[in-house]
């Protein structure tokens, strides 16, 4: 059973490679976090590849893969960004781009070509790296008094949390990381802590 705070990724950039009839397709896959990530990939894969006829893509992003992007680039509509962001999809991935940059050989494959060279592109890119499955997890600052100590590192120990920062003063400062699936629970056990104040910070 898949939880709601896992999701799938790649591991590292990959690159994979298609051809047919003298076009040559180049695939390149990057696992990415935003969408201003995204837009520098793609803004350095088109300088790095600027002689190619075109540079189509899709994106996805988000555990729940909600937020995506299809890119045609010029060919025929839904025969480059859709068979790439099929791939994605077959191997249920999310926090990637794939990019597929094509070097027209001089004959014309046709919608059925097109559709195929892309999606082959893609799956040899997907194949050139290692799939990862991640945790969602929260962040959250908690701040409290000395004499609380114990306490507040009896609750990390408990659910196994990894402490992020902290600042042990008069007043503690510390940072720590949760799974969502149990922070209700580690929330609802700091409360209990007299003093102790929690500041949900974000979520990766």
């Amino acid at each position: 059973m898949t939880h709601a705070d896992t999701y799938k990724t790649i591991a590292a950039p990959s690159k994979g490679l298609y051809k047919d009839k003298g076009s040559k397709f180049i695939s390149l896959a990057y696992p990415v976090n935003e969408e201003e990530q995204i837009k520098e990939i793609l803004s350095d894969v088109k300088k790095e590849f600027y002689d190619a006829r075109h540079h189509c893509y899709a994106w996805v992003l988000g555990a729940d893969k909600g937020h995506y992007r299809q890119n045609d680039d010029g060919e025929p509509s839904g025969t480059a960004g859709k068979p790439i962001y099929g791939q994605i999809l077959s191997d249920d991935l999310t926090n990637i781009l794939i990019v597929v940059v094509r070097y027209f050989g001089g004959t014309k494959l046709g919608v059925r070509g097109l559709i195929n060279a892309y999606k082959g592109a893609s799956r040899d890119a997907l194949d050139n790296t290692k799939v990862i499955t991640k945790t969602i997890r929260d962040h959250y600052q908690l701040t409290f008094e000395y004499l609380s100590m114990n306490e507040v590192m009896k609750v990390l120990k408990d659910y196994d949390l990894p402490q992020l920062e902290h600042d042990f003063d008069l007043s503690c400062k510390l940072t720590f990381s949760v799974r969502k699936k149990i922070k209700n629970a580690v929330i609802r056990d700091l409360e209990k802590i007299p003093g102790v104040a929690i500041r949900y910070l974000e979520t990766k």
